[in-house]
């Protein structure tokens, strides 16, 4: 019996045997259906095809060895093996599956031992049909695979050719594009070549045409500016040789003013000559003052012109030529007096003895004449100086400003002295920044600032700029602030109050009660006031000898700086501002202090100032200016407090006092003129003056 006869009848009887038929549990399986097993295909063994090579590898010698077989009994045989394999699944699978409840080191081993067994029984099958049949279906499938094979690799190599033929035609269409675009870029390029040479043949010779008709122009404009230039040069000369003139005849007009204030104060209104009881030169004096405004006025008109023309000097010099003769009338009236006295003397001399008690009684009588001649010169003409008591005042509180700034002498020459340099300014900066802070915006605020400045001034420590400062901090500290503190007072009537007129009420009031509480503070403050503005004294400053123009000029209020007087607009803006202020302290009084008391500097100096105004010959563009400021500021005041008296002066005003100031009031000053006369007519026709433009109401010190 074969080998692989007795192969075949073990597997039989394997397949028969009690274990060969037994049916294994397939409960592991717990995601599938419980005859999934018998239902799905029959698949070769994972191990078939090392089956199969053992198979083959057997089987070959034996085919060799055997002479009977051919070659095509013996390809089959190869072919046919990959169907044994199926039928060796199949038989595995259904013959002897192994059970999945044993061990996996059994399962190895049954696997191993069913291997070698598989192995010795192919070795002995032999070919059948099944395997013929399973072989020649490989064959089929290989032969399809390689025709496949082969029309695919020809179907890639036609793409590859037909590829490369696109290929090759784009390349050669590009390069005809290539050259063509070429082409027509060398074509353009000639074209514009040829454009831009046409353009710049036509630019040079436009070019040519410009520089020809520049050429032209330039002649032209040398010409001109040669004619320009000599044109200048005859107006610099013009010019030069003008303010050369001008300045020549400002000199002469100067000189004049000079000689004819000079030539004024000859003429003494209250001169009585001892030997002359009876004679009168307030005529003289009346006339004098008012060629000396006039005078002053047309130098201040032509210095804000520029410079004065003949005609100015013309008028000055007759100016000076009536003043001249002015002195000599008044000389000759004196030399006739004189004379006339002498007369008179030797005739008394020869009745001295018969009439000696006669004579006594005379003189006795002498006052009475003076004192009617007096009430004409009311009448006739007006005094140009203040009176002796007013002088004596203004000069004890000039005197008062002197005595305060050498008690702190100590303070101001401190430039070596670091630490009293610095208190120096904390208390410059605690007395003056608070006055700076003076508004109208809320009475609350105004009460701060006035209890901030009432506190310094008493000696308490304040907050100033970051640090505590005290007047205690250096022993003429209080000296300095008072000085510092009034002049600051005055800077604000003639910086802020001449700006916004309404802000005089705020500072006045403020400034009112300081002055109430610490009246040190006002009388410095009377005395930087009457510096700046002599005319709030009132006080018309004399020229004396050896006074120079520029200082005079300081002297009346001006302020002078590089030799240059300031315009008259400013100067009026900046007395407005002073007047203004002084009428507003007169008549406010600070409400949260003392109201039983009296004011320090009340209405009643209002009064003074102004019948003292009146009495005196009024200035140009200066008086009108005044009396309307310190009216519209200070009259409803007035008017409550004096009523028929003031009227009274209102028309005296218009009626006597007015008429004096048109007949020293050019042409181009009648400005202020106009508005004090409409403001007064108004005044007369209504009965009443008006209250003040931004008077502080009682609501506003609930604010």
């Amino acid at each position: 019996m074969q080998p692989r006869q007795l192969r075949w009848e073990t597997l039989a009887a394997l397949r028969t045997s009690s274990k060969g038929q037994l049916s294994y549990c397939r409960h592991w399986l717990q995601d599938e259906d419980i005859l999934e097993g018998c239902m799905s295909p029959l698949v070769l063994s994972p191990y078939s095809g090392w089956v199969l090579d053992r198979v083959i590898g057997q089987s070959a010698p034996e085919a060799a060895r055997s002479g009977s077989s051919t070659p095509k009994e013996c390809t089959p045989v190869t072919n046919q093996l990959p169907s044994l394999e199926k039928i060796t699944s199949v038989s595995c699978q259904g013959s002897s599956p192994l059970p999945s409840t044993e061990p996996s080191e059994t399962k190895g081993n049954e696997d191993l031992s069913l291997l070698e067994m598989d192995q010795e029984v192919f070795s002995a099958i032999l070919p059948s049909k099944v395997t013929e049949v399973e072989g020649c279906i490989r064959m089929y499938e290989e032969m399809h695979r390689l025709k496949g094979k082969e029309g695919l690799r020809r179907r890639q190599e036609q793409q590859e050719q037909m590829v490369r033929a696109v290929y090759d035609l784009a390349s050669e269409q590009l390069k005809r594009f290539d050259e063509l675009k070429e082409l027509k870029q060398h074509q353009e390029f000639q074209d514009l070549q040829e454009v831009m040479e046409k353009s710049s043949k036509e630019a040079q010779g436009q070019q040519e045409k410009l520089k020809e008709e520049h050429r032209h122009r330039a002649k032209v404009l040398n010409l001109k500016l040669r004619e320009a230039e000599q044109q200048r040069q005859r107006q610099e000369e013009l010019e030069r040789l003008r303010k050369e003139e001008g300045q020549e005849r400002l000199r002469r007009l100067y000189s004049i003013q000079e000689e004819v204030l000079q030539l004024n104060q000859q003429i003494d209104p209250n001169y009585r000559h001892k030997d002359l009881p009876r004679i009168d030169l307030s005529a003289y004096s009346n006339r004098g003052n008012q060629i000396c405004g006039l005078v002053s006025g047309l130098i201040r008109t032509t210095s804000e012109r520029g410079f004065p023309s003949q005609a100015d000097v013309a008028n000055t010099e007759r100016a000076l030529q009536e003043m001249r003769g002015l002195i000599s009338s008044m000389q000759q009236e004196i030399a006739a007096a004189v004379e006339e006295k002498r007369r008179r003397d030797e005739e008394e001399e020869r009745q001295k003895q018969k009439e000696l008690l006669k004579k006594e009684q005379v003189k006795a009588q002498t006052p009475a004449p003076a004192q009617q001649s007096g009430g004409k010169q009311q009448k006739e003409g007006l005094q140009v100086k203040a009176e002796e008591s007013t002088m004596q005042w203004y000069q004890q509180l000039q005197d008062a400003a002197e005595q305060c700034v050498a008690s702190f002498s100590g303070i101001s020459n401190c430039k070596d002295n670091n630490e009293v340099k610095k208190i120096k300014t904390d208390l410059q900066k605690a007395a003056t920044i608070p006055v700076s802070q003076i508004s109208r915006i809320a009475g609350s605020q105004l009460r701060e600032i006035f209890d901030k400045i009432n506190n310094l001034l008493s000696g308490k420590s304040v907050l100033s700029g970051g640090r505590t400062v005290s007047v205690t901090q250096h022993p003429q500290g209080l000296d300095f602030v008072y000085y510092k503190l009034a002049e600051k007072f005055v800077n604000q009537g003639e910086e802020e109050v001449a700006s916004h007129r309404d802000a005089a009420f705020p500072i006045a009031v403020v400034a009112s009660g300081i002055w109430e509480m610490h009246p040190r503070v006002g009388d410095l403050f009377l005395a930087h006031l009457h510096k700046k503005c002599p005319y709030s004294v009132p006080f018309y400053p004399a020229l004396k000898e050896g006074t120079s123009m520029e200082e005079y000029q300081r002297m009346l209020g001006y302020q002078v700086k590089d030799s240059k007087v300031e315009e008259q607009d400013h100067f009026l803006k900046r007395m407005s501002g002073l007047i203004r202020l002084y009428a507003a302290i007169i008549q406010l009084r600070w409400p949260y202090g003392n109201k039983q008391g009296t004011h320090p500097h009340g209405l009643n100096y209002g009064w003074r100032w102004l019948a003292q105004m009146l009495n005196m010959e009024p200035l140009a563009d200066v008086t009108a200016t005044l009396l309307l400021d310190f009216l519209e500021v200070c009259g409803n005041a007035l008017m409550k407090q004096y009523q028929g008296q003031f009227w009274k002066m209102m028309l005296l005003i218009r009626e006597d006092y007015i008429p004096r100031i048109e007949a020293i009031t050019s042409s181009g000053q009648m400005g202020s003129l106009m508005r004090f006369k409409q403001f007064l007519e108004k005044c007369l026709q209504q009965k009443e003056i008006p209250l003040p433009k931004g008077a502080l109401q009682s609501s506003f010190w609930r604010s």
